[in-house]
């Protein structure tokens, strides 16, 4: 279930993203999903890494889980600061080349609907995460593109598997 509500709420966090990156969000108000999903996220994280019945799969998936974290928690911390948002650019490419075989291996490994879907999702993750890196780091003008791009994958790599996981439906 972690991964349903991690997934739900990046789901949220990307469509309310995006539509920000549309200008149809304040800067004023998008850092409260964004600190609540990253919150959300650090703690699913956290215990994966450091619950009870942690294992090399659960650390695994609790650091993948802190690069979406890390990411939410920084877009606040810039809304905040009035930071420019390179760091934030230059962590995105990390991530970005990070999620490429993690979607490889996970892609290679699917036995069921749900791993193909995780492995699909990670490649268009990565897709996105190079997008922030080209806006924010190396300040190409994208952000229509890339506040669309958040929309659509937070639909569909967020929020209805999310929600599918979370009712039963897809597992």
């Amino acid at each position: 279930m972690w991964l349903g509500l991690s997934l739900f709420y990046v789901g949220a966090v990307l469509f309310l993203n995006g539509l920000w990156m549309l200008g149809k969000i304040a800067d004023k108000e998008i850092w409260v999903i964004n600190i609540f999903t990253g919150v959300v996220s650090l703690c699913i994280g956290l215990a994966s890494i450091f619950g009870p019945a942690a294992d090399a799969a659960s650390v695994k998936s609790g650091a993948l889980t802190l690069l979406f974290a890390f990411t939410y928690l920084w877009v606040a911390f810039n809304r905040f600061s009035g930071a420019d948002g390179r760091g934030l650019g230059w962590f995105s490419l990390f991530v970005a080349i990070t999620a490429v075989p993690v979607a490889v291996d996970t892609l290679a490994g699917a036995q069921t609907g749900l791993d193909w879907w995780m492995g699909i999702n990670w490649a268009a993750w990565a897709v996105l995460w190079a997008l922030f890196f080209a806006l924010l780091a190396l300040k190409k003008p994208i952000e229509r593109m890339t506040g669309w791009l958040c929309i659509v994958q937070g639909v569909l790599t967020g929020w209805v598997p999310g929600y599918l996981i979370l009712a039963g439906k897809l597992v």
